[in-house]
C-alpha cells in the first residue's frame, strides 16, 4: 500500500543524487587548470546545479509540510525532517565553498511567512512602545537582508565583468595569433619564390659548365689528334 510520503520520498532521492553530482563536480574541479575558461565553464555549472538543489529542497519543505500528520508517526515524521535537514546542511556547505551567499539567504527571503506568525505571537501582549521597538528590530534586520542581497548583486556583476575580461584578453590573443601567422605565411611564400629562382639558376649554370666543359674537351683532343698527325 502507498504511503502519503512516497512522492516526498521520491523528490528526496532526485535531490540527494542532485547533491551527490555537485559533490562529484567539485572533487573533479580540483584536477582543472587554476585559471582560464574550462574552469570558469565548470564552476559556473556547479553553481547552477547549486541553485537548482536549493529550489529542490524549498519544494521538499513545502511537500512536507502538506503531508497530512495522521498518515506519519511522530518518529516517521521526525525521520523526513532530519533528511531534510542534513540534506539542507550538506547543500549549505556547498554553496559557502562557492562564496553562495544569496543561497544562503534563501532562507531569510522564502521564510518571511514564518517570520510573520512568529511576529504576530511576539506582538501580542506588547503595549505601544514595545510594538514600535519590534517594528524597528523587524526593519533593521529587513536592511541587513537587503545589505546582504545588494553584496550578492555585486559579486555578480564582479564575476561577469571578470569574464568579460577574460573573453576579451582570448580574443585579443586569437587576433594577434592570426596576425603573425599571415605575417609567417607571406615570408614563407617569399622564401619559397626565392628557392624556385636560385634554384633555376642553379641547372642553368650547371648546362653551361656542360656545355664549355665539352667544347674544351673536343678541342684538346682535335689538337692531340692534329699533332700526332703532324708528328707522325
Amino acid at each position: 500500500m502507498a504511503s502519503s510520503s512516497d512522492p516526498w520520498v521520491r523528490e528526496y532521492n532526485e535531490a540527494s543524487r542532485l547533491a551527490d553530482d555537485v559533490t562529484s563536480m567539485i572533487a573533479d574541479r580540483g584536477s582543472l587548470p587554476q585559471s582560464g575558461p574550462e574552469i570558469m565553464r565548470h564552476t559556473s555549472a556547479i553553481r547552477r546545479k547549486i541553485t537548482i538543489l536549493g529550489t529542490r529542497l524549498d519544494s521538499l519543505e513545502a511537500l512536507l509540510s502538506r503531508i497530512p500528520p495522521k498518515s506519519l508517526t511522530d518518529k516517521e515524521l521526525h525521520k523526513l525532517q532530519d533528511m531534510l535537514s542534513n540534506l539542507k546542511s550538506r547543500a549549505k556547505q556547498m554553496a559557502t565553498s562557492f562564496n553562495m551567499s544569496n543561497f544562503a539567504n534563501r532562507e531569510d527571503l522564502l521564510g518571511q511567512s514564518k517570520k510573520a506568525a512568529d511576529d504576530m505571537s511576539r506582538v501580542a501582549g506588547l503595549d505601544n512602545q514595545g510594538i514600535v521597538t519590534l517594528q524597528r528590530q523587524v526593519m533593521k534586520e529587513q536592511d541587513e537582508g537587503l545589505e546582504k542581497l545588494e553584496e550578492t548583486v555585486l559579486s555578480t556583476k564582479h564575476i561577469a565583468l571578470a569574464v568579460n575580461e577574460e573573453l576579451s584578453l582570448h580574443t585579443r590573443l586569437i587576433d594577434g595569433l592570426d596576425d603573425h601567422v599571415d605575417v609567417t605565411n607571406s615570408r614563407l611564400q617569399r622564401v619559397q619564390k626565392r628557392l624556385a629562382i636560385l634554384n633555376k639558376r642553379t641547372k642553368g649554370g650547371f648546362s653551361c659548365m656542360s656545355l664549355l666543359l665539352s667544347v674544351v674537351a673536343i678541342v684538346f683532343l682535335v689538337v692531340i689528334a692534329w699533332l700526332l698527325i703532324k708528328y707522325l
